[in-house]
This record gives C-alpha cells, structure tokens and sequence, in this order.
C-alpha cells in the first residue's frame, strides 16, 4: 500500500495541491476491520488523529469512556499521529471546577504517554469541547494549562463556525494559536422532507474567509459520514443513528438517509486547492473510510477527492462461470461515486436453455421469450458502494455458453 500511496499522492508528502491532507479514526473499538483500514490507508494521509477517550459528566462525576486503540497496528503506518480527547460540556465551566480540569488533564497524560510507550511521537493533542461561543474564555483556561503541561507538544482545540464571530474567539486564538475548524454538523429537520445538509459548501467557504480574517492558521475537517434519521408515523422526529442501518427505531418510523455529497466536498477541495484561502493549511477528514462502516465513503471516494482526481460513475455486469454450465452475475462498481437507484441487468445467450436461476441481494431474475433474461432489483433504491462488487444473481444452463450482459439503468 505505502507504494500505491506514492503513485496517488506524488506531491510534496501525500496530498493534491497545496494544502494537506489528513484523516480522523474515531471508532472507540477497534476491530480487524478497523485495523485493516488503518494499516491499508492511514499511510496516504499526512497525519492520522486517532480518539483515545470521551468524557461525559453525571453532575460533577466524569464518565469516561476509552478508545480501544490498537497502538501497535497504529505505530506500524510510521506516519505522524495525533491524540484526540472529545470532552462533554462541564456543568459550570473550568473557571470553577479545578476537580475537572484535573480529570482531564491526568487522562491526557495517560494518553499521550500510553502512546510514547508503544513507540508513538504524538504531533498534536487535540482537544474537542462541547463548548457554548459564550463560554470561550472559560475553555481558554482548560487550553492554558494543557499548553503549559504539555508543552512542545502542540495543543489543537476544535472550533465551530459560530465561535468565529465571538469576541473571545480572538482571543482564544491568541492564548492557543492552533485550531480545526469544523463546518459539518447536523441540525436535525423538524419534518421528514424538510432540507438538510451534513455540510454546506456556501457556509463552508463563508466560514473558512471568516477565519482567515482572524489571522491564525488552521485546518479544515470535511465530512465523509452520513446519517441516519428517524420519525415517528406523525413526523415528529425521535432520533438518528451514524454507525448502524437503525434497525431498532419503533415499527412505521420514517426513516430518512442523509449522505455527505463527494461531488460538493470535491469542488470544495478543488477550489481550495486553487485558490488557497489566507491561513488554511490543511484539510482533515472526519473519518478513514472502514469496509464495514456502510454510514461513510468508501476508500474510492476519498482517495481520489484527495488526489485531486475526478470522480466518476462507473457500473457494469461481469459473468464467471463456476461448474458446468452454471454462471454467476456480479453487478461491479469500478467508479468513485456510489451508484444510487433503481438498476436492472439484461441476459442474453445463445446455444444453450436456461434449466435453473435466481437472483440474489435483493434481485429477481425473470426470464424473457427466446434466449435473454434480466435480473431486476425489487427495490427502486439499490445503493452499490464505490469499489464494491456484488453477486446478484446465478443461472444454470444446459451446457457451457457465454452470456451479453448489460446495465440498464432507469
């Protein structure tokens, strides 16, 4: 893989362009799964920033949960890493609550040293607060003592577009000159068909101006996720999932699936790229696409928006044959962009009957008069991920024949 990186991303380092290019892991169990996209991908990207705990408060009890971050496969990607410590909003702010300043700083510690003691160098800590904009002096003094604690190791803070236009913002800035802002965020519609956006492109480009006003450098963190939100029968919304298909929502909820669109974030990058905004240095993407995470890109998708590569729709139909007379359909997407509705595939032989068939994933093969058949999809929503080849059907002949297959989409 690390030569397939070099032959994507030949510029200075890995990234398109001129800005550079790096990638959030934010599973808290790492299963093989995860493991295997981070030794297979994390390498084409400049900086890794992996969660390593999250803290919520039951009053003033902090709960925390740790990342179960297998350090070793991260170790072995030799690329620069970064420590990410996600903090829920603390009843009274830090001003007043030296007890939980001292929390977390005694797990940042844990952090960074757990990953020095698995021959990791952290690049950065990066702190991501739930913070209200009129609270920003107070997470000033959490930012203030880490600096100090930590110091040279860069502390890196999480910022909203809304805290730009706070006038503590710049001087937040000021005490902590190092910041991602993230322009992605949901506000949940109130009705199932009401607009929504994971990231819009037009608040995105507002946003980074905004903060190249400030005069501080900073990164970008862009979407890859989607969302998954549920109403009940009367359209009143009753949750959202981003890591599961939300097969626990109460029987008739409307559910409603909101996807990141690769095409804007593309554009977005492109232009980024040509025209490089004053201060923005990089671009950090929320997150490394999984094989099992079916809520985010495939590795098609980002690689190639990260190479600067145009992305591309591309299907077809591909026959093996697998014993006598027997042949398996696979649908096949060669393309960078997942391929969304409703497709069916045509069949057509000749010199040989058709004994036996079926579909499969959700598709029905029905035969047609002479020598041809088609596999139909019974949904009129089929979603083939970038990259992925599905097996979509089987057909038994009497003999050994080659088959013409074609993708009609509608």
């Amino acid at each position: 893989m690390f030569v397939l990186c070099r032959l994507l991303f030949p510029s200075s380092g890995w990234a398109s362009g001129t800005l550079s290019h790096e990638v959030y892991v934010w599973q808290r169990a790492w299963t093989p799964s995860v493991c295997q996209a981070v030794s297979d991908h994390a390498a084409c990207f400049s900086e890794t920033v992996v969660l390593m705990a999250e803290v919520s408060w039951k009053g003033a009890i902090p709960q925390v949960a740790r990342a179960q971050v297998d350090l070793p496969a991260l170790g072995r990607i030799h690329r620069p890493v970064g420590l990410a410590l996600r903090v829920g909003a603390v009843k009274g702010g830090l001003a007043t609550n030296s007890y939980a300043v001292t929390v977390l700083g005694g797990l940042a510690d844990l952090m960074v040293a757990e990953a020095r003691k698995n021959q990791i160098q952290p690049v950065e800590l990066q702190i991501d607060y739930d913070c209200a904009a009129a609270r920003l002096d107070d997470y000033g003094i959490l930012l203030k003592i880490l600096q100090k604690r930590f110091s040279p190791l860069p502390v890196t803070f999480t910022a909203l577009p809304a805290w730009l236009e706070a006038p503590s913002f710049a001087r937040l800035v000021q005490a902590a000159p190092n910041y991602v802002l993230q322009v992605h965020s949901l506000q949940h519609p109130a009705a199932p068909s009401a607009p929504a956006t994971l990231c819009d492109p037009a608040a995105a480009q507002r946003a980074v101006r905004r903060a190249g006003e400030i005069g501080v450098s900073f990164r970008v963190a862009l979407p890859t996720y989607s969302y998954l939100l549920a109403y009940n029968a009367a359209g009143n919304f009753i949750g959202l999932s981003a890591e599961s298909s939300g097969d626990h929502w109460p029987e008739g909820s409307q559910i409603r699936e909101l996807r990141t669109d690769p095409a804007a974030m593309s554009r977005l990058v492109q232009g980024w790229n040509a025209n490089p905004p004053p201060f923005l240095r990089g671009i950090i993407w929320y997150r490394l696409p999984v094989a099992v995470d079916n809520m985010n890109w495939r590795w098609p998708t980002l690689s190639a928006i990260v190479a600067g590569h145009q992305l591309r729709q591309k299907v077809h139909a591909a026959a093996r044959r697998v014993g006598p007379g027997l042949l398996e359909i696979s649908l096949v997407n060669d393309g960078e962009l997942d391929r969304v509705g409703p497709v069916q595939l045509s069949v057509n032989w000749s010199g040989a009957r058709l004994s036996a068939g079926d579909g499969l994933r959700g598709f029905e093969l029905v035969e047609q008069p002479g020598t041809a058949a088609l596999l139909q999809c019974r949904s009129a929503q089929v979603r083939l991920p970038a990259g992925e080849r599905w097996i979509v059907g089987w057909m038994r002949f009497d003999r050994d024949t080659e088959v013409e297959l074609d993708v009609e989409k509608n």
